[in-house]
């Protein structure tokens, strides 16, 4: 039944009244009760000092998590099983890489923007280029996805229209943005709470359907079924005969391409590191390790969903015609297909959890657009003497325009063709490898230079669109035999982890090169400020993080 009960619109309602309402008291709070005091940009942007480490670690999760992951990963876990958890695991060890090395460093040089690190590092030409970069990324390729994939969600499980879902997000993230970092921050503690109480629910009647499918009850023997029934699902690292090793190629999760993706995104992004600039570093480091453990659970929520989806759909007790989209298999609609048979009452719950997924990465990523366009780009090169209130008047139009254009271009763009996680991880692989080279050498290695940043951005990304293409104009067979290439339509194509630890490499290779012959000529860098006692953690997150990694560990040895 493609629709929403009253109990369940009741459930939804609920849901919308205590975020909004919590976030116009936290609003209220900030402005003073009347609204006259707006405080100024980097409390706008950034709540600087105000965050607790709980909201920091929540929003950091609420801003990651949405369509991509509920619909787009429950989808690869129906078709490639478990293995997908490596996106979400080997994050959880990546948070705690970026809270150890890369937090001291924005903190100790006052960053609080990414294209202003670079203009402090490098020189304004590289941070310009890369501000109006990030502004079209953000907009065409994330907002759109992140919007369009909700509102498909959304309409598939209510019955609702597409473009009414789309709209309504649009509204409800724009609210939440206008109030600035602290209302999202704050307001999304509340989202992680209706997401994983949602998810886990989703999960566990998934998981019960398949237990009563077999004459049994109970989640472990639920478990114990899925694991039975497709135990090919229950896999990390996958073999090259695997149809899906060209999305995630055997041991490149561990040693290659996926650390580029995770760190590029964790720590080299203004979308996730905004959530913690605004902190100390104790509160910021307390705050991404929170967000860490969330990450482990994440699978949980969005992966064995889609493994229980695959287990009733091979034994048909889904309708034909549930998992077709153009009369093809479509995994992605897994997720879907599984809210619509909860229950009335528990729908409107999970409906509310999926919704709180994409309206808080909305808001997450509208501030970024905002804080990037405002700090960046109109403070330095259109209006340098505008006042703190004109500065917070201009993020407030940007985070407007920013959702429009995005409602505009999202049906246009064929989102729901390429499937989500593929649509973003495809754009964005073009240049992450680049971005990260420059990133890291820039924080480490003093003698780096301008040219050799500007040759990692626009290097990496020819290199990428040559090697994305290579395949059809020369036999890469020869790779095969180490797993670098794999048939795809009669075609050896590398696969796009692998492809970006090759771009990664040749970036770094460059820029080196570059720096060496430009120092050796005399040219002068701007080196940050560096002192090897800030990547000493304290004791307690020390513990955590060690936590953590035995985890991970544990997880890789069972699931190998």
């Amino acid at each position: 039944m493609h629709k929403l009960a009253t109990l369940d619109y009741i459930v939804f309602f609920v849901y919308f009244l205590i975020v909004a309402g919590y976030g116009i008291w936290i609003y209220n709070r900030k402005t003073g009760h009347d609204g006259t005091i707006e405080g100024d940009s980097k409390d706008y942007f950034l709540a600087e000092g105000s965050l607790t480490w709980w909201a920091i670690g929540s929003s950091l999760i609420a801003s990651n998590i949405s369509a991509e992951q509920f619909v787009a990963m429950s989808g690869s876990g129906f078709k490639m099983g478990l293995a997908i958890a490596a996106y979400e695991w080997m994050a959880a060890v990546t948070l705690v890489i970026v809270a150890v090395f890369f937090i001291p460093v924005y903190l100790k040089n006052r960053i609080f923007t990414m294209p202003q690190f670079l203009h402090q590092r490098y020189n304004g030409t590289v941070a310009m280029i890369m501000a109006v970069f990030w502004l079209l990324l953000y907009i065409i390729v994330n907002l759109t996805s992140i919007l369009y994939l909700g509102a498909i969600a959304a309409s598939t499980v209510s019955g609702l229209n597409l473009n009414f879902c789309m709209y309504g997000m649009a509204f409800f993230a724009i609210i939440i943005t206008l109030g600035g970092m602290k209302v999202i921050g704050f307001t999304d503690v509340i989202q992680v709470f209706f997401l994983i109480m949602g998810g886990l629910a989703t999960t566990y009647l998934a998981i019960n359907l398949v237990s009563t499918h077999y004459g049994t009850t109970g989640v472990f023997n639920g478990l114990h079924l899925m694991y039975s029934q497709a135990n090919d699902h229950f896999h990390m690292i996958l073999h090259r005969d695997n149809p899906s090793y060209i999305d995630l190629p055997g041991m490149t999760v561990l040693l290659g391409g996926l650390w580029i993706v995770n760190l590029n995104y964790w720590g080299c992004n203004q979308y996730i590191t905004q959530r913690a600039l605004g902190a100390d570093l104790p509160t910021a480091r307390s705050g991404i390790l929170f967000a860490a453990f969330l990450k482990l659970l994440m699978p949980v929520i969005v992966v064995l969903p889609g493994i229980a989806a695959y287990i009733l759909y091979k034994q048909n007790v889904f309708g034909s015609g549930e998992f077709l989209q153009g009369g093809e298999l479509n995994p992605d609609r897994a997720y879907p297909v599984l809210l619509n048979i909860l229950p009335v009452g528990l729908k409107g719950l999970s409906f509310a959890a999926l919704t709180a997924a994409v309206v808080a990465s909305l808001a997450g990523k509208a501030n970024s657009i905002a804080t990037i366009f405002t700090l960046d780009i109109y403070k330095k090169a259109i209006n340098p003497n505008a006042s703190e209130k004109t500065l917070v008047t201009t993020g407030k139009i940007a985070v407007v325009v920013a959702m429009l254009l995005g409602v505009v271009i999202a049906p246009h763009l064929g989102i729901d063709k390429k499937g989500g996680f593929t649509y973003i991880q495809e754009y964005t692989g073009f240049v992450s490898p680049g971005i990260f080279a420059m990133f890291i050498l820039g924080f480490f290695w003093k003698k780096a230079t301008s040219s050799a940043a500007l040759f990692a951005t626009i290097g990496g990304f020819l290199m990428s669109v040559v090697l994305k293409f290579l395949p059809g104009y020369a036999n890469l067979s020869w790779l095969a035999p180490f797993g670098f290439a794999v048939p795809v339509n009669g075609v050896y194509e590398i696969p796009f982890l692998d492809r970006m630890g090759f771009v990664f490499v040749f970036c770094i290779l460059g820029m080196v090169i570059i720096s060496l012959i430009e120092h050796a000529r005399g040219v002068k860098t701007n080196g940050l400020e560096i002192d090897s006692s800030m990547f000493r953690p304290n004791k307690t997150f020390t513990a955590g993080a060690v936590l953590i990694l035995g985890v991970v560990v544990a997880l890789y040895s069972i699931f190998w």
